[in-house]
């Protein structure tokens, strides 16, 4: 052991963004793998008139969870990875899936995040993926003070039918791709993969949240996020709302941030979505009463359930909310037995 490793010095104090790669490269050996293994995969691969691919993971071809993971890693623009496996921490749903990140603000704000808004006739859609970075249509973007530069892009769209060319033609000139370079990746929220990538989107929920309650986001080294797969459902609300509801009753995260102890501490004790005044009742259920106007649902409430922050400074870590079996069984419908 060193004297720098007795006493920390050396240790980075923020994540320089000089160094974030390209998301949308980093991305690209991933969209490859998933159109060249379609058939295994069981999704659909089509070529628009305008040459840009679109992949159907849940329209008319069945999908999976094993697509849903795949495009979680393509929508944390390959900077992260995300895992389906076994956690005994839900006694009725004990499949979970786990995703961690490498630069989790780039991977999770910069790429992840369903931020681009998207219509034109009758269609319309929130963007994620590495494609949205290249565009940086949003404010965001300005904040995070990074676009990214690439010869090929990829967006993800919760949406159950293809775009019209209107808004290919749009995200074409928007990230100024070829479209012939393009690909579209369609994940419906009642498929399997689009309740899966939903879900994997623990972590991202955690960054949005931490970036909304202004803690330093070049602060944030690393994280890591589980939450519980949820059973898709026969309706979109239901289907959304269980998604939705796998993160704030279900979702754990853990984030390595530098800085006062303080901050951490305030940092684990805010992340959680306990203190929303729509708490309490499955997110289906919060969405009916006000009639599916989003804007009148309390920010707050997207967060994950509980948080664990990690002081890297002093080693210290703080643990914030708790997960709440009994609405997670009451949103996923478990009926005992």
């Amino acid at each position: 052991m060193t004297k720098n490793d007795t006493h920390g010095a050396g240790r980075p104090k923020v994540v320089r963004r000089s160094d974030w790669p390209s998301v949308s490269r980093l991305a690209e050996p991933l969209v490859r793998s998933l159109i060249d293994n379609a058939k295994a995969l069981r999704i659909g691969v089509e070529t628009t008139h305008l040459g840009a691919t679109v992949i159907d993971a849940g329209i008319k071809h069945p999908g999976g969870l094993e697509v849903g993971r795949q495009i979680v890693d393509i929508c944390l623009g390959g900077l992260g990875r995300a895992e389906i496996g076994l956690n005994a921490q839900f006694r009725n749903w004990p499949m979970s899936i786990t995703v961690r990140s490498v630069n989790p603000v780039l991977a999770c704000l910069g790429s992840q995040y369903a931020g681009w808004s998207l219509s034109a006739g009758g269609f319309t859609g929130l963007g994620s993926g590495p494609a949205r970075a290249l565009a940086a249509r949003e404010e965001l973007f300005s904040e995070l003070n990074y676009k990214d530069k690439s010869d090929s892009a990829c967006l993800v769209l919760e949406v159950d039918k293809i775009p019209p060319k209107e808004i290919i033609e749009k995200i074409s000139r928007d990230c100024a791709v070829d479209a012939r370079r393009f690909t579209i990746i369609l994940t419906p929220t009642m498929s399997l993969a689009g309740s899966t990538q939903v879900v994997g989107r623990v972590l991202e929920v955690a960054i949005h949240k931490a970036h909304a309650l202004k803690f330093p986001l070049d602060r944030i080294v690393d994280g890591m996020g589980t939450a519980p797969l949820a059973p898709p459902a026969a309706d979109f609300v239901t289907g959304m709302g269980r998604t939705n509801d796998a993160i704030i009753f279900g979702g754990t995260v853990h984030l390595f941030v530098t800085g006062p102890d303080d901050d951490a501490h305030r940092l684990a004790q805010n992340l959680p979505g306990q203190s929303s005044r729509d708490y309490g009742r499955p997110f289906a259920e919060i969405f009916k009463s006000v009639k599916g106007d989003f804007y009148a649902i309390d920010d707050k409430l997207f967060s994950p359930a509980r948080a664990l922050v990690t002081a890297l400074d002093s080693g210290r870590t703080f643990h914030g909310g708790g997960v709440n079996e009994g609405l997670l069984d009451r949103s996923f419908g478990y009926e005992g037995g």
